[in-house]
């Protein structure tokens, strides 16, 4: 089940678990369509409950913010706990993903 809250423009999704490739699979789909809405134009990813990420997790944070970009739209990240910001700084991800408190 996918946990997410809508206020005004902006879609906050609460990822939990792991951010692997199976899971990375079954979340595309249910936050693309979240997204698709024409009045949405910010993603927050909400990682406060994510245990784990891995390259899958990258690919699937890059696909948001393309998807979002091409509508003029950005994506956010809030809550990565050490590791997973270290895995944010390493592959670049905070050049193109803001970084909230």
């Amino acid at each position: 089940m996918l946990l997410y809250e809508k206020r005004r423009s902006t879609v906050t999704v609460r990822l939990e678990g792991e951010l692997d490739h199976g899971a990375a699979d079954k979340l595309r789909p249910e936050v693309d369509a979240l997204i698709m809405d024409p009045s949405v134009n910010r993603l927050v990813l909400d990682l406060s409950a994510l245990d784990f990420m891995d390259s899958a997790g990258v690919g699937f944070v890059i696909g948001r913010y393309k998807a979002m970009a091409r509508r003029g739209g950005s994506v956010a990240v809030t809550g990565a706990d050490r590791a997973i910001d270290r895995i944010f700084t390493m592959s670049g991800l905070y050049q193109i993903v803001e970084r909230l408190a």
